[in-house]
Order: C-alpha cells, then sequence, then structure tokens
C-alpha cells in the first residue's frame, strides 16, 4: 500500500517551497526536497542525514532504521513510487502543455531542436540529457515551476508497458515517435515488438483525446494513427544539397544547418513542424535552428588539425548505424574511414545483426573500417580491422593513419568511443 492522495499533497506543500528535488547527496540543491532511491548497489537511505548537512530541506526515505521522528524527515512506503506520484501530482497542478517524445533514433536530437524553436516564444522545460526513463522522467517534470508554459519529455524503454507507464505519470497532450528502429531487441525481441512498444504513446494519445504529431513520410507513423486526432508534419519540408550539413526548404525559406547526416533531415522537419503548429514564424525557427551547435557526442564535427571527427558516439543501434554510415557513403572527404564499436542490448540478435553492419561498411567503399568491441571481433571479415575493445584499438593507435582524413566514430554509450578523441590530442 502507497501513499494516500493527502500525503502527496503535504509533500506537495513541501516541494512548492523551492520546486527542486534531489536524488544525490553530491548534487543536491539547498532547500530541496531529498528522495532516497534504491539500485541494485546503492540505498540513498545511508544519506539522509549527509543529505540534511549539506542543505536540502526535507528527506524522503522508507528505511524506518534511517527515519528520526523531526520534520524534515519523510517516512514513506517506497521513494520511487512517491517521487513518480509526486511528479504526477505536479503535472496535474501545473496544466500545462506537455509534449511527450520517444522513437529508436534521434529522440534527444529532436528533443533539443524543438526545444531550441519553442523557447523563442514560450518558458520551455526539456529533459535534461536523456534522463527518460522511470526516474528521469519524473525528475524532468518536477524541474518544472509555475513559470514554465511548455514541457517537453523525452521517454525511452526497453520493455514493453514503459511508454505506458511514463505517458500516466506525465499525462502528455502531445506526442511524436521520431522512428521505430531495431533498438533494444533484447527486450522487444523484433523489430514488430518495437513498433508496438513504441506505440503505447499513440495509444494513451487516443484514449485521452491527446494529438500526435506524425511524420507524414513515415508509412508505419501514417497507418497508426489513422482513427486519432493527429497533426501531420514534414510533408512540405525538402532537403536542400549545399555542402555535407543538412539543409532544408519549406517554402521559399532555406535553412542552414550545422547537422552532419541526412537522417538529421527529419529531426530538423519535426521541429519545424511543431514550431509551427505552436505558433512560431518560419524566421524565428530558421534562426533558431540555424544558432543551434550539435555537441554531446551527437553529429558533433570535431577538427583535429590534419583529420576531421564527426562524433556519433552518443548511441548506436543497428537502424541508426545503417543510415550513419549510408549517409558518410555521400561524404565529399577524399578519405574517409569509419570506427564502429558493438551494439549493445541486441540479445540473441548481436551476431547477425553485427555482421550486417560490419558487411555493410566493407562493402561501402571508405578507404578503412575500424571494428572495436567484443561483437564486432566475431564478425567474418578480413577487409576490416577488429580489436577486441577499446584499449587495444588504443594500445595500436597510430594518429598518421587517419591523416588528411574524415573519420566517423559510432557506437554504443557503454563502448565510450568519444575516447578515441583524445588519442589525437
Amino acid at each position: 500500500m502507497y501513499l494516500s492522495f493527502v500525503k502527496i499533497k503535504d509533500i506537495y506543500q513541501k516541494y512548492t517551497q523551492t520546486y527542486k528535488v534531489s536524488t544525490d547527496t553530491r548534487a543536491s540543491e539547498e532547500g530541496s526536497v531529498f528522495f532516497a532511491l534504491k539500485g541494485e548497489n546503492f540505498n540513498a537511505n545511508e544519506f539522509a542525514e549527509k543529505a540534511l548537512e549539506n542543505g536540502v530541506g526535507f528527506v524522503v526515505v522508507d528505511e524506518k532504521r534511517f527515519y528520526k521522528n523531526e520534520d524534515r524527515y519523510i517516512l514513506v512506503n517506497d521513494v520511487l513510487q512517491t517521487l513518480q506520484d509526486l511528479a504526477q501530482y505536479h503535472r496535474r497542478e501545473l496544466g500545462i502543455p506537455i509534449i511527450a517524445l520517444t522513437g529508436s533514433n534521434g529522440k534527444t536530437t529532436t528533443k533539443e531542436l524543438i526545444k531550441e524553436v519553442l523557447v523563442t516564444k514560450y518558458s520551455t522545460i526539456a529533459t535534461k540529457g536523456n534522463l527518460n526513463n522511470h526516474i528521469g522522467v519524473p525528475l524532468t517534470l518536477l524541474s518544472m515551476t509555475p513559470e514554465t508554459e511548455i514541457g517537453i519529455v523525452e521517454m525511452g524503454a526497453n520493455h514493453f508497458g514503459e511508454i505506458a507507464l511514463l505517458c500516466e505519470i506525465a499525462q502528455p497532450n502531445y506526442g511524436y515517435i521520431t522512428n521505430f528502429g531495431k533498438a533494444h531487441l533484447e527486450g522487444f525481441g523484433s523489430l514488430e515488438g518495437v513498433i508496438k512498444a513504441k506505440s503505447e504513446l499513440y495509444h494513451y494519445l487516443k484514449e485521452n483525446e491527446g494529438l500526435a504529431f506524425v511524420n507524414g513520410q513515415d508509412s508505419i507513423q501514417l497507418k497508426k494513427t489513422v482513427h486519432q486526432k493527429r497533426h501531420v508534419i514534414a510533408t512540405n519540408i525538402q532537403r536542400i544539397d549545399a555542402d555535407e550539413f543538412v539543409h532544408v526548404q519549406i517554402d521559399n525559406t532555406k535553412i542552414y544547418s550545422k547537422f552532419l547526416g541526412a537522417y538529421n533531415f527529419f529531426n530538423i522537419a519535426t521541429a519545424i513542424g511543431i514550431g509551427q503548429y505552436f505558433d512560431i514564424s518560419i524566421k524565428t525557427i530558421k534562426s533558431a535552428i540555424e544558432k543551434y551547435v550539435p555537441d554531446n557526442k551527437r553529429s558533433q564535427l570535431i577538427n583535429k588539425k590534419d583529420t576531421i571527427i564527426i562524433l556519433d558516439a552518443y548511441n548506436a543501434n543497428p537502424t541508426s548505424m545503417l543510415v550513419a554510415i549510408t549517409s558518410f557513403i555521400s561524404n565529399p572527404a577524399e578519405k574517409k574511414i569509419v570506427i564502429l564499436g558493438d551494439m549493445f542490448e541486441l540479445g540473441k540478435n548481436a551476431d547477425q545483426e553485427h555482421q550486417y553492419i560490419a558487411d555493410l561498411a566493407i562493402d561501402s567503399g571508405f578507404d578503412s573500417v575500424v571494428l572495436v568491441g567484443f561483437n564486432f571481433f566475431k564478425t567474418k571479415n578480413l577487409a576490416a580491422v577488429k580489436y577486441k575493445d577499446f584499449d587495444a584499438f588504443s594500445t595500436s593507435f597510430d594518429r598518421s593513419d587517419y591523416k588528411d582524413a574524415t573519420l566517423l566514430i559510432k557506437g554504443s554509450r557503454g563502448m565510450a568511443l568519444e575516447r578515441i578523441v583524445d588519442l589525437f590530442d
């Protein structure tokens, strides 16, 4: 049995003293409500007293041995459930438009672009980084204040039912699915499973009279939303060729982004479409997109003397690998090299998917293909240079191999291939 409605209301009154929550004593803000979450290898109940010493206003614990009978301690049955319930309560109190965003690839980039556009007219709060799970979504909602006019909530999932849960917490009025790709196959089993899981957002919007933003050039999205309220976008936007960056045109307006890779076209088109829906002029949208510089290891362009690096090492799955490699083929550089790191959470599909990507990279005609990681090392392709792990790669690294080259680096987050950039220093 979890907290009663009255109890959540009591905690809410404490939270609204600062509109701040924290979960880490090392980064807790003064006056915030500290939630003592638990994980496989930690129990923050143990640090409740320390959190108070560091200046938090209140601590929420769920183990009596760490509770003290004083005003600043709040004892509940389950800290995580309380965090989620408080976020849901706060969302109702805010009463603002919430846009939910999910999909296999491009969630964070699309979220950042939408935020850059909307913030030109509205006080907008969006998910920080990729805090998009059952903890991150509540924290995002609780970072919103009465001054917030629009919220953007990124939602990630690797098992069925997770998007549905996050929708119940965030209660979005609007939703957008970037795409359906081969991500988290270990949890979803197949591409069909991915489509079913991500479509939980569509189901929530339909049941609650919300509006789905739909990519008009995605047949699956169009089919899945045919019987619900939707706003079709990206139908009147075209990509224009100029250089290696992605540039688009809508009517007579040309927008010159700083994004690399053709796969970013729909991320940009989505920001344009949603911006227009919320009555932002195309002139303002153009300015917002053109000012935005990708960073944080997503389509990030880095110059290292005689080497140009395209760093796309934040995450990877078979679908995002495919589009990244395909896009890199059209890069105008004379010397092109790819370094690919293992893709995680593929389950029984790991061998097949890694072999497919390795073959694709070799067949694409790049000057060199370097594969890093246990799964790529097992692939059968003599034309690639393979390393079991990053340490083996770094030991053999020779900067001269990449002289005068444009280099694409892509791999799953756990591979941390951004470390390669440091080898050039």
